[in-house]
């Protein structure tokens, strides 16, 4: 038994509790005096009552900007509305007025990308005072700064057909204004709402002109006078009944048919005693894996070859899956072999797991990446058995599916391992993390070894103590890689999409599942665009 798990997953809450508080009671006091609702008051209300919310990136940059950014002003998610799955963003207005910085800019392209990669509708929320003008250097500029939020609107517009449906709920000023206008739908509320390229002050400063807020750009103005909105609403839930309204109304996707299913068979508590204190120290993933699959039940896929890499077929929620993990622990070899180290791929589990993953391809079956994996195996054994061949075919049929790929990280996501179990670099559809994920080239200590280790075998072999320098150096090494190798610290940076407590791993997985699947694929990057005409056929 260990206490790690559930230590690290308390430490988790507490701090997810203080940041779903956004800018604190008295900004949230300040909102409802405004007549407006908290932007997660919205989320609540847009959603099917009960039903779960994906959040996406809440612990972005929680530990920047002393701490005056929580969520980065903006929450994203998945959510069920009217029984089906869309993506949300809305912006937090407790937080610096609902302003962009630079960690906001990473959230909304995120959950834009979700939208595109699953094909499935997205609602903005919008009530933001735009840019952060201190940080706009992290903003404004560059090919992932804001203009890419309207690079992806249009996209969607144009060629992916992606419903866009945009609510403005409080300030909607500069270049903000063009995330609802190039959205199918705008919606305005009455009094509290304001969308304009400019507002009054600036009007003042820039033509001489005194002109009030709603006059210039009211819900009124703009769906009597411009005609840029189509619908003013009287208030906040008046207009997130309409937006449920108006997504009940979209064609429904062709989604895969399910079966029924049935629960894990084990309970996903037993998961809260399943790793042990010392990250190091082996466990059975065959037992995590039963507190997640339908039933629990695997079937193994080459079961007695490479026993280090468990590949097989499951459900979850009745979905079908593939399921590539890692297994820990030393693993027995075949008569005559050496015992190989779970958790290491060696060439011939790389080359199982590539024709698994090919074979999942071809036939339209989503992967699910369970990661607790240290590297690909070194040495001059390895080396002659072509290792670098066989992680290359790995890597390559990973990254080449064209089916939805989810990574859950429990454990290690070390080296060149992590990149194979479809690190984010090769655009998982999903990446998780419990509270227990490490990731990070290599372990602290290793790291420590690696740049130190020299001079400290040179003070060993020579009966003296290393000097303090080094001494010291090895010491601040160990304690960053800590600190980097903490989940939350992946989290702050969107290294995850988010940290999932055991308990809510199987929910989570069926509800990215279920939005994936809207998409027939090819899932390959953040969007494919459909197939142009040749100019000048006939």
């Amino acid at each position: 038994m260990s206490g790690r798990l559930r230590r690290l997953a308390d430490e988790l809450r507490a701090l997810e509790a203080q940041l779903r508080q956004g800018g604190g009671p008295d900004k949230i006091e300040k909102q409802h005096k405004q007549g407006k609702l908290t932007a997660r008051e919205r989320v609540e209300q847009l959603a099917d009552p009960g039903t779960p919310f994906l959040e996406i990136g809440l612990l972005i940059a929680h530990d920047r900007y002393e701490g005056q950014a929580p969520g980065a002003g903006v929450i994203t998610g998945i959510a069920i509305v009217d029984g089906r799955e869309v993506v949300v963003v809305a912006n937090d207005a407790t937080v610096k007025a609902g302003s962009w910085w630079p960690e906001t800019i990473t959230k909304i392209l995120r959950a834009q990308e979700v939208a595109m990669r699953c094909r499935i509708p997205i609602v903005y929320l919008v009530d933001s005072a735009g840019v952060n003008l201190p940080y706009q250097g992290g903003v404004f500029p560059g090919q992932y700064g804001a203009a890419r939020i309207f690079y992806y609107n249009s996209i969607m517009r144009r060629y992916l057909r992606i419903p866009q449906l945009a609510a403005v709920m409080g300030q909607c000023v500069a270049g903000g204004a063009y995330l609802p206008a190039l959205s199918d739908v705008i919606l305005m509320v009455k009094g509290t709402s304001f969308m304009g390229l400019g507002g009054p002050n600036l009007v003042k400063g820039a033509t001489g002109q005194s002109i009030d807020g709603e006059t210039l750009g009211g819900a009124i103005t703009h769906t009597e006078v411009s005609g840029v909105a189509h619908y003013a609403l009287d208030d906040d839930a008046a207009c997130l009944a309409k937006l449920r309204e108006l997504v009940a109304r979209l064609p429904r996707p062709n989604t895969p048919p399910q079966a029924a299913w049935r629960p894990p068979a084990e309970p996903p508590s037993t998961l809260y005693d399943l790793l042990p204190a010392d990250h190091r120290m082996q466990y059975d993933m065959h037992a995590l894996l039963r507190a997640v699959l339908d039933e629990g039940k695997l079937d193994e896929f080459q079961g007695n070859l490479a026993k280090e890499m468990i590949c097989g077929d499951a459900r979850i929620e009745g979905i079908p899956v593939g399921i590539i993990a890692n297994q820990r622990g030393l693993i027995k070899g075949r008569l005559g072999e050496k015992p190989r180290f779970g958790g290491i791929i060696y060439a011939e589990s790389a080359e199982k797991v590539a024709y698994f993953i090919e074979r999942c391809d071809k036939q339209g079956i989503p992967i699910i990446f369970v990661q607790d994996v240290s590297g690909f195996m070194v040495g001059p054994e390895a080396e002659h058995e072509g290792i670098i061949r066989a992680g290359a075919h790995f890597v390559e049929a990973m990254a080449c599916a064209r089916v939805p790929k989810i990574v859950l990280t429990v454990n290690h996501a070390s080296g060149a391992g992590y990149y194979a179990m479809a690190g984010q670099g090769f655009d998982p559809d999903f990446i998780f993390s419990w509270p227990t994920g490490r990731m990070a080239v290599m372990e602290g200590e290793a790291a420590v070894q690696a740049v130190h280790g020299p001079a400290l075998d040179a003070a060993k072999k020579a009966g003296t103590s290393p000097s303090p320098e080094v001494l010291e150096a090895a010491a601040t090494m160990r304690a960053d890689y800590e600190t980097q190798l903490d989940a939350r610290y992946a989290a702050a940076r969107g290294f995850v999409d988010t940290i999932v407590y055991p308990e809510d791993t199987r929910s989570m997985l069926a509800l990215a599942l279920r939005a994936a699947s809207q998409n027939p694929g090819p899932h390959l990057g953040a969007f494919v665009l459909p197939t142009m005409p040749t100019f000048g056929a006939q």
